[in-house]
């Protein structure tokens, strides 16, 4: 049973910085693709990171490029989400999600959320 739980949420000033955690346990083997959305209120939830296990392969939003960064560590066991130079339209719920694709495929496991929150 693969269980994704978020943590590393809270309130932070525009420009400021905050580092997600994504506790992962279960069968890692279920799962090639980690990857991390976002839902403000009243909008769809949206694509933020990515990250491949096999190489460590990452993709990003053009909204967060240059500013987010999505990694794990060396016990595979936590994915990050360092977010930098955040804004106030960063706000939203974020989540950890995982799937069993490696290019593509739909998310298969997601965690409960955190909330982020930007102030101007």
């Amino acid at each position: 049973q693969v269980q994704l739980v978020e943590s590393g949420g809270g309130s932070v000033q525009a420009g400021g910085s905050l580092r997600l955690s994504c506790a992962v346990s279960g069968n890692i083997f279920s799962f090639n693709t980690m990857g991390w959305f976002r839902q403000a209120p009243g909008k769809e939830r949206e694509f933020v990171a990515r990250l491949r296990w096999s190489g460590g392969s990452t993709g990003y939003a053009d909204s967060v490029k240059g500013r987010f960064t999505i990694s794990t560590d060396n016990a595979k066991d936590t994915v990050y989400l360092q977010m930098n130079s955040l804004k106030p339209e960063d706000t939203a719920v974020y989540y950890c999600a995982a799937r069993s694709g490696l290019y593509s495929g739909e998310y298969e496991y997601w965690g409960q959320g955190t909330q982020v929150t930007v102030s101007s």
